[in-house]
């Protein structure tokens, strides 16, 4: 599937998740964050991102429990700031494919 974010085609698989992170960038995000139902990224949420996209990019599995050891966040403010699904959430948002932990 494809969605057009400012004059750039980006390519989503079935499940919402970006099938290639080099289109995503803050307005991508920003777009998804709208759809998952966040309609303000805050300076906590962009932590959070950025620690995701570095633990993928060190090719580091993502549970919700490492996100709550990170220092970033506690798990009870990622429940917050990604709610129904944080980890699916969080990562969608930020470009990643679907942690191996999420159903």
């Amino acid at each position: 599937m494809t969605t057009l974010v400012n004059e750039k085609n980006v390519q989503f698989n079935e499940e919402g998740f970006m099938t290639d992170f080099s289109q995503w960038d803050k307005e991508v995000a920003e777009m998804i964050a709208a759809k998952e139902g966040i309609p303000v990224l805050t300076p906590k949420h962009w932590e959070v991102i950025n620690w995701l996209q570095e633990q993928h990019k060190s090719k580091n599995p993502l549970t919700i429990r490492k996100v709550g050891g990170s220092g970033i966040t506690d798990i009870k403010e990622f429940y917050a700031l990604f709610p129904n699904g944080p980890l699916k959430k969080a990562a969608k948002i930020s470009g990643i494919p679907k942690p191996v932990s999420c159903i």
